[in-house]
Protein backbone atom coordinates (compact mmCIF):
# COMPACT_ATOMS: atom_id res chain seq x y z
CA UNK A 1 0.00 0.00 0.00
CA UNK A 2 1.53 3.53 -0.92
CA UNK A 3 1.41 6.25 1.40
CA UNK A 4 -0.93 8.45 -0.46
CA UNK A 5 -3.12 11.64 0.07
CA UNK A 6 -6.05 13.01 -2.62
CA UNK A 7 -4.69 16.42 -2.20
CA UNK A 8 -0.91 17.62 -1.51
CA UNK A 9 -2.37 20.75 0.68
CA UNK A 10 -4.48 18.30 2.49
CA UNK A 11 -1.20 16.07 3.01
CA UNK A 12 0.84 19.08 4.10
CA UNK A 13 -2.12 20.70 6.46
CA UNK A 14 -1.90 16.77 8.03
CA UNK A 15 1.95 16.91 8.67
CA UNK A 16 2.13 20.31 10.46
CA UNK A 17 -0.94 18.97 12.32
CA UNK A 18 1.47 15.83 12.98
CA UNK A 19 4.15 18.24 14.05
CA UNK A 20 2.36 19.74 16.86
CA UNK A 21 2.20 16.43 18.53
CA UNK A 22 5.90 15.03 17.46
CA UNK A 23 9.46 15.20 15.86
CA UNK A 24 9.37 14.85 11.89
CA UNK A 25 11.28 11.82 12.75
CA UNK A 26 8.67 10.13 15.12
CA UNK A 27 6.35 10.84 12.36
CA UNK A 28 8.16 10.00 9.38
CA UNK A 29 9.09 6.18 11.47
CA UNK A 30 5.03 5.49 12.37
CA UNK A 31 3.86 6.43 8.87
CA UNK A 32 6.33 3.96 6.70
CA UNK A 33 5.88 1.74 9.87
CA UNK A 34 2.03 1.78 8.72
CA UNK A 35 2.35 2.02 4.90
CA UNK A 36 4.16 -0.79 4.78
CA UNK A 37 1.21 -3.22 6.13
CA UNK A 38 -0.89 -4.69 4.06
CA UNK A 39 -4.30 -2.83 4.48
CA UNK A 40 -6.19 -5.31 6.46
CA UNK A 41 -3.34 -4.90 8.66
CA UNK A 42 -3.18 -1.35 10.02
CA UNK A 43 -5.93 -1.62 12.34
CA UNK A 44 -8.70 -2.20 13.89
CA UNK A 45 -10.73 -0.11 15.65
CA UNK A 46 -13.42 -1.12 18.30
CA UNK A 47 -16.03 2.44 18.73
CA UNK A 48 -18.56 1.62 21.74
CA UNK A 49 -22.13 2.96 21.05
CA UNK A 50 -21.46 5.74 24.10
CA UNK A 51 -19.02 6.96 21.66
CA UNK A 52 -21.26 7.08 18.51
CA UNK A 53 -23.86 8.74 20.95
CA UNK A 54 -21.31 11.27 22.80
CA UNK A 55 -18.18 11.78 20.46
CA UNK A 56 -19.11 11.79 17.14
CA UNK A 57 -17.57 14.28 15.66
CA UNK A 58 -14.20 13.16 17.06
CA UNK A 59 -14.77 9.87 16.27
CA UNK A 60 -15.14 11.02 12.49
CA UNK A 61 -12.45 13.57 12.79
CA UNK A 62 -9.75 11.45 13.63
CA UNK A 63 -11.13 8.30 11.10
CA UNK A 64 -11.18 11.04 8.21
CA UNK A 65 -7.74 11.96 9.41
CA UNK A 66 -6.32 8.67 8.85
CA UNK A 67 -7.74 8.04 5.61
CA UNK A 68 -5.82 10.86 4.43
CA UNK A 69 -2.67 9.75 5.49
CA UNK A 70 -3.30 6.83 3.17
CA UNK A 71 -4.10 4.64 5.96
CA UNK A 72 -7.75 3.05 5.93
CA UNK A 73 -8.89 1.56 9.44
CA UNK A 74 -11.13 -1.28 9.78
CA UNK A 75 -14.27 -0.02 12.09
CA UNK A 76 -16.78 -2.35 14.53
CA UNK A 77 -19.06 -0.70 16.47
CA UNK A 78 -21.58 -1.13 18.90
CA UNK A 79 -24.86 0.21 19.83
CA UNK A 80 -25.28 -0.49 23.72
CA UNK A 81 -26.57 2.47 25.07
CA UNK A 82 -28.86 3.30 22.09
CA UNK A 83 -30.60 -0.30 22.23
CA UNK A 84 -30.93 0.04 25.84
CA UNK A 85 -32.88 3.03 25.48
CA UNK A 86 -35.16 1.87 22.20
CA UNK A 87 -35.98 -1.26 24.28
CA UNK A 88 -36.83 0.80 27.53
CA UNK A 89 -39.38 2.46 24.99
CA UNK A 90 -41.01 -0.42 23.66
CA UNK A 91 -41.31 -1.89 27.29
CA UNK A 92 -38.76 -4.34 27.08
CA UNK A 93 -37.24 -5.09 30.05
CA UNK A 94 -33.37 -5.28 29.77
CA UNK A 95 -32.25 -8.62 30.91
CA UNK A 96 -28.89 -10.46 31.08
CA UNK A 97 -26.77 -13.57 31.98
CA UNK A 98 -23.19 -13.32 32.18
CA UNK A 99 -22.77 -10.18 31.14
CA UNK A 100 -24.86 -10.81 27.24
CA UNK A 101 -28.62 -9.66 26.74
CA UNK A 102 -31.15 -11.93 26.36
CA UNK A 103 -32.49 -11.22 23.07
CA UNK A 104 -36.54 -12.42 22.20
CA UNK A 105 -37.44 -12.46 18.62
CA UNK A 106 -39.45 -8.86 19.66
CA UNK A 107 -35.95 -6.99 21.08
CA UNK A 108 -34.16 -8.66 17.91
CA UNK A 109 -36.58 -6.76 15.91
CA UNK A 110 -35.54 -3.55 17.45
CA UNK A 111 -31.22 -4.92 17.47
CA UNK A 112 -31.83 -5.16 14.07
CA UNK A 113 -33.26 -2.00 13.62
CA UNK A 114 -31.26 0.12 15.98
CA UNK A 115 -27.67 -1.27 14.83
CA UNK A 116 -28.67 -0.07 11.34
CA UNK A 117 -29.86 3.14 12.26
CA UNK A 118 -26.25 3.73 14.10
CA UNK A 119 -24.15 2.44 11.57
CA UNK A 120 -25.50 4.51 8.73
CA UNK A 121 -25.11 7.30 10.99
CA UNK A 122 -21.45 7.02 11.22
CA UNK A 123 -21.17 6.06 7.58
CA UNK A 124 -22.99 9.61 6.94
CA UNK A 125 -21.23 11.19 9.29
CA UNK A 126 -17.86 10.21 7.75
CA UNK A 127 -19.08 10.80 3.88
CA UNK A 128 -19.52 14.49 5.61
CA UNK A 129 -16.28 15.09 6.46
CA UNK A 130 -15.11 13.59 2.64
CA UNK A 131 -14.39 10.79 3.99
CA UNK A 132 -15.00 7.08 1.81
CA UNK A 133 -17.14 5.06 3.79
CA UNK A 134 -18.72 1.67 3.64
CA UNK A 135 -22.04 0.31 5.73
CA UNK A 136 -21.79 -3.58 6.38
CA UNK A 137 -24.25 -4.85 8.70
CA UNK A 138 -24.72 -8.42 7.46
CA UNK A 139 -22.21 -10.85 5.59
CA UNK A 140 -19.34 -10.85 7.71
CA UNK A 141 -20.18 -12.96 10.75
CA UNK A 142 -21.49 -16.23 10.42
CA UNK A 143 -22.85 -17.89 13.55
CA UNK A 144 -24.57 -19.96 15.60
CA UNK A 145 -26.89 -19.86 18.67
CA UNK A 146 -24.67 -19.50 21.68
CA UNK A 147 -27.29 -21.19 23.61
CA UNK A 148 -31.01 -20.38 22.74
CA UNK A 149 -32.75 -21.68 26.00
CA UNK A 150 -30.27 -19.48 27.66
CA UNK A 151 -29.99 -16.37 25.65
CA UNK A 152 -32.43 -16.44 23.07
CA UNK A 153 -31.60 -14.90 19.96
CA UNK A 154 -27.77 -14.36 20.32
CA UNK A 155 -24.95 -15.70 18.10
CA UNK A 156 -21.10 -17.12 18.44
CA UNK A 157 -19.11 -16.34 15.77
CA UNK A 158 -18.25 -19.46 13.97
CA UNK A 159 -16.89 -18.33 10.39
CA UNK A 160 -15.89 -14.63 9.46
CA UNK A 161 -15.78 -13.18 5.60
CA UNK A 162 -13.68 -10.78 4.87
CA UNK A 163 -14.81 -10.18 1.00
CA UNK A 164 -17.04 -7.39 2.45
CA UNK A 165 -14.08 -5.91 3.90
CA UNK A 166 -11.82 -6.81 1.24
CA UNK A 167 -14.25 -5.37 -1.35
CA UNK A 168 -14.01 -1.85 0.52
CA UNK A 169 -10.54 -1.27 1.47
CA UNK A 170 -9.65 -1.88 -1.92
CA UNK A 171 -12.26 0.47 -3.66
CA UNK A 172 -10.11 2.68 -0.47
CA UNK A 173 -12.96 2.97 1.64
CA UNK A 174 -13.19 2.49 5.57
CA UNK A 175 -15.49 -0.85 5.89
CA UNK A 176 -18.33 0.40 9.21
CA UNK A 177 -19.11 -2.99 10.27
CA UNK A 178 -21.86 -3.61 12.46
CA UNK A 179 -21.87 -6.49 14.82
CA UNK A 180 -24.54 -8.72 13.96
CA UNK A 181 -24.60 -12.28 12.79
CA UNK A 182 -26.41 -15.02 10.18
CA UNK A 183 -26.91 -18.24 10.79
CA UNK A 184 -25.95 -20.32 7.66
CA UNK A 185 -30.09 -20.38 6.92
CA UNK A 186 -30.15 -16.78 7.27
CA UNK A 187 -31.40 -16.17 10.81
CA UNK A 188 -30.40 -12.87 12.25
CA UNK A 189 -27.96 -13.16 15.54
CA UNK A 190 -27.07 -10.39 18.16
CA UNK A 191 -23.68 -10.22 18.46
CA UNK A 192 -21.81 -9.47 21.50
CA UNK A 193 -19.75 -6.55 20.07
CA UNK A 194 -16.27 -7.29 21.67
CA UNK A 195 -16.43 -11.04 21.09
CA UNK A 196 -16.92 -10.10 17.25
CA UNK A 197 -14.19 -7.57 17.54
CA UNK A 198 -12.38 -11.10 18.79
CA UNK A 199 -13.02 -13.19 16.33
CA UNK A 200 -12.46 -10.54 13.47
CA UNK A 201 -8.82 -10.06 15.07
CA UNK A 202 -8.04 -13.76 14.89
CA UNK A 203 -8.80 -13.61 11.31
CA UNK A 204 -7.15 -9.95 10.12
CA UNK A 205 -3.96 -10.66 12.59
CA UNK A 206 -3.80 -6.68 12.95
CA UNK A 207 -1.09 -4.53 13.99
CA UNK A 208 -3.06 -2.08 15.73
CA UNK A 209 -6.05 -2.91 17.83
CA UNK A 210 -7.88 0.44 19.31
CA UNK A 211 -10.90 0.46 21.62
CA UNK A 212 -12.18 3.80 21.48
CA UNK A 213 -13.50 5.15 25.07
CA UNK A 214 -14.84 7.93 27.28
CA UNK A 215 -12.05 7.46 30.03
CA UNK A 216 -9.44 7.47 27.16
CA UNK A 217 -7.23 4.66 28.66
CA UNK A 218 -7.30 2.05 31.59
CA UNK A 219 -7.08 4.00 34.96
CA UNK A 220 -4.79 3.46 37.97
CA UNK A 221 -5.78 3.94 41.61
CA UNK A 222 -5.40 7.87 41.11
CA UNK A 223 -7.57 8.02 38.17
CA UNK A 224 -5.07 8.26 36.05
CA UNK A 225 -4.36 6.81 32.56
CA UNK A 226 -1.73 4.28 32.93
CA UNK A 227 0.33 4.87 29.48
CA UNK A 228 1.33 1.19 28.63
CA UNK A 229 1.45 -1.90 29.37
CA UNK A 230 4.17 -4.73 29.28
CA UNK A 231 2.24 -7.71 30.16
CA UNK A 232 4.93 -10.20 30.17
CA UNK A 233 6.59 -8.00 32.53
CA UNK A 234 3.87 -6.81 34.13
CA UNK A 235 0.73 -9.11 33.69
CA UNK A 236 0.85 -10.99 36.91
CA UNK A 237 1.93 -7.49 39.45
CA UNK A 238 -1.05 -5.55 37.57
CA UNK A 239 -3.72 -8.25 38.43
CA UNK A 240 -2.92 -8.64 41.66
CA UNK A 241 -3.48 -4.96 43.02
CA UNK A 242 -6.52 -4.14 44.34
CA UNK A 243 -7.62 -1.26 43.08
CA UNK A 244 -8.08 -3.16 39.91
CA UNK A 245 -12.15 -3.44 39.54
CA UNK A 246 -14.31 -6.38 38.22
CA UNK A 247 -14.57 -4.96 34.51
CA UNK A 248 -11.35 -3.55 34.70
CA UNK A 249 -9.35 -6.75 35.72
CA UNK A 250 -11.96 -8.27 33.02
CA UNK A 251 -10.95 -6.20 30.20
CA UNK A 252 -7.13 -6.67 30.91
CA UNK A 253 -7.27 -11.09 31.19
CA UNK A 254 -8.89 -10.41 27.57
CA UNK A 255 -6.42 -8.33 25.99
CA UNK A 256 -3.69 -10.46 27.10
CA UNK A 257 -5.63 -13.48 25.79
CA UNK A 258 -6.16 -11.54 22.68
CA UNK A 259 -2.61 -10.44 22.50
CA UNK A 260 -1.41 -13.64 23.04
CA UNK A 261 -2.54 -15.37 19.91
CA UNK A 262 -1.57 -12.39 17.78
CA UNK A 263 2.41 -11.77 16.61
CA UNK A 264 4.47 -9.82 19.22
CA UNK A 265 4.47 -6.71 16.83
CA UNK A 266 0.77 -6.55 17.34
CA UNK A 267 -0.87 -4.18 20.00
CA UNK A 268 -3.73 -2.93 22.07
CA UNK A 269 -4.58 1.04 22.24
CA UNK A 270 -7.22 2.20 24.52
CA UNK A 271 -8.07 5.93 24.18
CA UNK A 272 -10.53 8.64 23.41
CA UNK A 273 -11.80 9.28 19.40
CA UNK A 274 -9.93 12.73 19.82
CA UNK A 275 -6.63 11.34 20.73
CA UNK A 276 -6.45 8.84 17.84
CA UNK A 277 -3.54 10.11 15.70
CA UNK A 278 -2.01 10.86 18.97
CA UNK A 279 -1.81 7.88 20.05
CA UNK A 280 -1.33 6.09 16.80
CA UNK A 281 2.08 8.31 15.48
CA UNK A 282 3.81 9.82 18.28
CA UNK A 283 5.78 7.52 21.04
CA UNK A 284 4.18 9.21 24.23
CA UNK A 285 0.59 8.56 22.90
CA UNK A 286 -1.96 9.06 24.38
CA UNK A 287 -3.80 6.56 26.40
CA UNK A 288 -3.01 2.78 27.55
CA UNK A 289 -1.02 0.98 25.03
CA UNK A 290 -0.48 -2.81 25.96
CA UNK A 291 1.70 -4.99 24.41
CA UNK A 292 2.41 -8.75 24.98
CA UNK A 293 6.09 -7.67 25.18
CA UNK A 294 9.52 -9.06 25.69
CA UNK A 295 10.67 -10.74 28.41
CA UNK A 296 13.70 -9.33 30.37
CA UNK A 297 16.55 -11.32 30.39
CA UNK A 298 19.29 -10.69 33.32
CA UNK A 299 22.65 -11.05 33.27
CA UNK A 300 25.73 -10.25 35.91
CA UNK A 301 28.61 -11.25 33.27
CA UNK A 302 29.21 -10.63 29.85
CA UNK A 303 29.46 -14.42 28.72
CA UNK A 304 25.76 -14.67 29.42
CA UNK A 305 24.78 -12.34 26.67
CA UNK A 306 24.68 -12.32 23.11
CA UNK A 307 27.94 -9.79 22.78
CA UNK A 308 27.43 -9.25 18.71
CA UNK A 309 23.43 -8.38 18.83
CA UNK A 310 24.31 -6.18 22.20
CA UNK A 311 26.40 -4.27 20.06
CA UNK A 312 24.12 -3.62 16.97
CA UNK A 313 21.69 -2.47 19.23
CA UNK A 314 23.70 -0.19 21.68
CA UNK A 315 25.22 1.07 17.97
CA UNK A 316 21.83 1.40 16.61
CA UNK A 317 20.24 3.32 19.36
CA UNK A 318 22.91 5.65 19.74
CA UNK A 319 23.68 6.31 16.34
CA UNK A 320 27.41 5.82 17.18
CA UNK A 321 29.90 3.28 17.01
CA UNK A 322 30.68 1.51 20.79
CA UNK A 323 34.51 1.24 21.11
CA UNK A 324 35.99 -1.90 19.96
CA UNK A 325 37.15 -2.98 23.63
CA UNK A 326 33.95 -1.68 25.41
CA UNK A 327 33.41 -5.58 26.70
CA UNK A 328 36.83 -6.14 27.77
CA UNK A 329 37.51 -2.76 29.54
CA UNK A 330 33.89 -2.52 31.05
CA UNK A 331 33.16 -4.30 34.40
CA UNK A 332 30.02 -5.62 34.49
CA UNK A 333 27.76 -5.13 37.59
CA UNK A 334 24.32 -6.24 35.77
CA UNK A 335 22.58 -6.46 32.47
CA UNK A 336 19.25 -6.00 31.67
CA UNK A 337 17.92 -6.72 27.87
CA UNK A 338 14.46 -7.43 26.39
CA UNK A 339 14.87 -11.34 24.63
CA UNK A 340 14.62 -9.73 21.77
CA UNK A 341 17.50 -7.17 22.01
CA UNK A 342 15.86 -4.32 21.20
CA UNK A 343 15.99 -2.89 24.44
CA UNK A 344 19.10 -2.89 27.09
CA UNK A 345 20.05 -1.43 30.30
CA UNK A 346 23.56 -1.34 31.43
CA UNK A 347 24.76 -1.33 35.04
CA UNK A 348 28.37 -1.23 35.94
CA UNK A 349 29.99 -1.03 39.95
CA UNK A 350 32.11 1.78 40.60
CA UNK A 351 33.53 3.87 43.70
CA UNK A 352 30.66 6.23 43.93
CA UNK A 353 27.75 3.35 43.56
CA UNK A 354 26.22 1.87 41.03
CA UNK A 355 26.66 3.72 37.79
CA UNK A 356 23.84 3.36 34.33
CA UNK A 357 26.33 3.49 31.88
CA UNK A 358 24.13 2.55 29.13
CA UNK A 359 19.87 2.69 28.25
CA UNK A 360 19.58 1.79 24.62
CA UNK A 361 16.12 1.51 22.98
CA UNK A 362 15.76 0.64 19.54
CA UNK A 363 13.80 3.65 17.07
CA UNK A 364 11.49 0.45 16.13
CA UNK A 365 10.74 -0.33 19.90
CA UNK A 366 10.26 3.25 21.06
CA UNK A 367 6.57 3.98 21.98
CA UNK A 368 5.85 0.22 22.67
CA UNK A 369 6.44 1.09 26.02
CA UNK A 370 8.85 -1.82 26.11
CA UNK A 371 11.90 0.41 27.38
CA UNK A 372 9.92 1.69 30.35
CA UNK A 373 9.16 -2.00 31.19
CA UNK A 374 12.83 -2.95 31.10
CA UNK A 375 13.65 -0.06 33.02
CA UNK A 376 11.22 -0.46 35.55
CA UNK A 377 12.60 -4.82 36.12
CA UNK A 378 15.87 -2.97 36.21
CA UNK A 379 14.38 -0.48 39.40
CA UNK A 380 12.79 -2.71 41.39
CA UNK A 381 16.37 -4.67 41.58
CA UNK A 382 18.63 -1.30 42.40
CA UNK A 383 17.21 1.02 45.25
CA UNK A 384 20.66 3.22 44.07
CA UNK A 385 22.01 4.32 40.85
CA UNK A 386 23.32 7.42 39.27
CA UNK A 387 24.14 8.45 35.35
CA UNK A 388 24.86 11.07 33.32
CA UNK A 389 23.22 12.18 30.39
CA UNK A 390 24.45 15.24 27.31
CA UNK A 391 22.66 18.84 27.73
CA UNK A 392 19.73 18.21 25.41
CA UNK A 393 19.39 14.45 24.80
CA UNK A 394 15.59 14.04 24.06
CA UNK A 395 15.41 11.50 27.02
CA UNK A 396 16.79 13.53 29.75
CA UNK A 397 12.54 14.08 30.26
CA UNK A 398 11.89 10.89 31.13
CA UNK A 399 15.44 10.69 33.35
CA UNK A 400 14.39 14.08 35.27
CA UNK A 401 11.19 12.19 36.22
CA UNK A 402 12.87 8.65 37.13
CA UNK A 403 15.30 10.67 39.43
CA UNK A 404 15.11 12.25 42.83
CA UNK A 405 17.73 14.66 41.64
CA UNK A 406 19.77 16.18 38.75
CA UNK A 407 22.59 18.67 38.91
CA UNK A 408 23.28 20.37 35.45
CA UNK A 409 27.45 20.51 34.39
CA UNK A 410 28.69 22.06 31.30
CA UNK A 411 28.50 19.34 28.92
CA UNK A 412 26.46 16.54 31.12
CA UNK A 413 23.86 16.76 33.38
CA UNK A 414 24.06 14.19 36.36
CA UNK A 415 21.00 12.46 37.82
CA UNK A 416 20.57 9.88 40.67
CA UNK A 417 17.77 8.22 42.69
CA UNK A 418 18.12 6.58 45.75
CA UNK A 419 20.59 9.44 47.68
CA UNK A 420 18.85 11.38 50.63
CA UNK A 421 20.76 14.40 50.42
CA UNK A 422 18.93 15.26 53.56
CA UNK A 423 21.02 12.96 55.23
CA UNK A 424 24.63 12.80 56.46
CA UNK A 425 27.02 12.00 53.89
CA UNK A 426 23.92 12.39 51.18
CA UNK A 427 26.00 15.57 49.50
CA UNK A 428 29.33 13.77 49.59
CA UNK A 429 28.03 11.44 48.26
CA UNK A 430 25.99 12.71 45.48
CA UNK A 431 29.42 15.36 45.24
CA UNK A 432 31.22 11.66 44.34
CA UNK A 433 29.22 10.55 41.37
CA UNK A 434 29.33 14.25 39.80
CA UNK A 435 33.61 13.72 40.04
CA UNK A 436 32.93 10.30 38.52
CA UNK A 437 30.91 11.69 35.40
CA UNK A 438 33.17 14.26 34.77
CA UNK A 439 36.10 11.69 34.88
CA UNK A 440 34.63 8.97 32.73
CA UNK A 441 36.19 8.46 29.58
CA UNK A 442 33.76 8.11 26.46
CA UNK A 443 32.63 4.52 25.22
CA UNK A 444 30.81 5.59 21.91
CA UNK A 445 33.20 6.54 18.89
CA UNK A 446 32.69 10.49 18.19
CA UNK A 447 30.08 11.06 15.56
CA UNK A 448 31.46 11.65 12.12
Amino acid sequence: MNLQVHDPQTRQTIVRLLSSMAGAKEISQYLKRFSQLDAARFALVKVGGAVLRDDLDALTSSLAFLQDVGLTPIVLHGAGPQLDAELANAGIEKQTVNGLRITSPEALAIVRRVFHAQNLKLVEALQAQDARATSIVSGVFEADYLDRDTYGLVGEVKRVDLAPIQASLQAGSIPVIASLGETAGGQILNINADFAANELVQVLQPYKIVFLTGTGGLLDDAGDVIDSINLSTEYEHLIEQPWIHGGMKVKIEQIKALLDTLPLSSSVSITRPSELAKELFTHTGSGTLVRRGERVLTASSWDELDLVRLRKLIDSAFGRKLLPDYFERTQLHRAYVSENYRVAVILTQEDAGVYLDKFAVLDEAQGEGLGRAVWQVMRDENPRLFWRSRRGNPVNAFYWAESDGCLKQPKWDVYWYGIDTHEAGGLDEVARCVDHCAARPATLEDAA
